[in-house]
């Protein structure tokens, strides 16, 4: 098991727009997908991008098997691993929801995302992933997608009123799962 440091908001490294991935089921891939899966699930992640950990390219990881304990009350998201991700609206319904993120730990804001969204990609094997998804799972996937074009959660929100710390906002939660 590898967990890798994940970057904080500040470091310059999560603004950079990552590179395509041409190259599929290589070790080096797998490799990078553990450590990925790894990262994310020691810190309780619903998601991680690989710049999140300094790696310039098009990858994310998100989902769980089990509820997480971040966002207990959320419904499941499978467990997946996408690649060179394109998301598209489905209708111009939004939500707004509370998010947090590693990358900025302590944190949750209200933020707006598209209700409903297909995202089409590969797994690490080359495979085509396209699915049709919405509510949480929309919300994991393009949150997780925003990273791979330098963004974080909080350059999304209308409202910064609605930026606060997370044991103030969900005191049921615990700060330690929010780091």
């Amino acid at each position: 098991m590898t967990v890798r440091e994940i970057l904080k908001m500040g470091d310059p490294r999560l603004l950079r727009v990552a590179q395509q991935i041409t190259a599929f089921d290589t070790d080096e891939l797998h490799l990078l997908v553990s450590d990925m899966l790894d990262t994310m699930r020691a810190a309780n992640g619903a998601g991680l991008a690989a710049p999140q950990i300094g790696v310039d390219l098009q990858l994310v990881v998100f989902g769980t098997p089990d509820a997480n304990p971040r966002y207990p009350d959320r419904p499941l998201v499978p467990p997946t691993v996408l690649i060179n991700p394109v998301i598209t609206p489905i209708g111009n319904a939004e939500e707004e929801d509370w998010e947090g993120c590693l990358s900025v730990p302590g944190l949750r804001g209200l933020v707006p995302r598209w209700s409903q969204i297909r995202y089409t990609g590969f797994d690490q094997y080359g495979d085509p992933i396209d699915r049709t998804v919405d509510g949480f799972h929309a919300r994991v996937v393009q949150h997780e997608c925003d990273h791979l074009i330098g963004r974080l959660y909080p350059t999304r929100m209308r409202d910064l009123t609605q930026l606060g710390y997370t044991e103030v906002l969900f005191p049921g939660l615990d700060p330690a799962d929010d780091d």
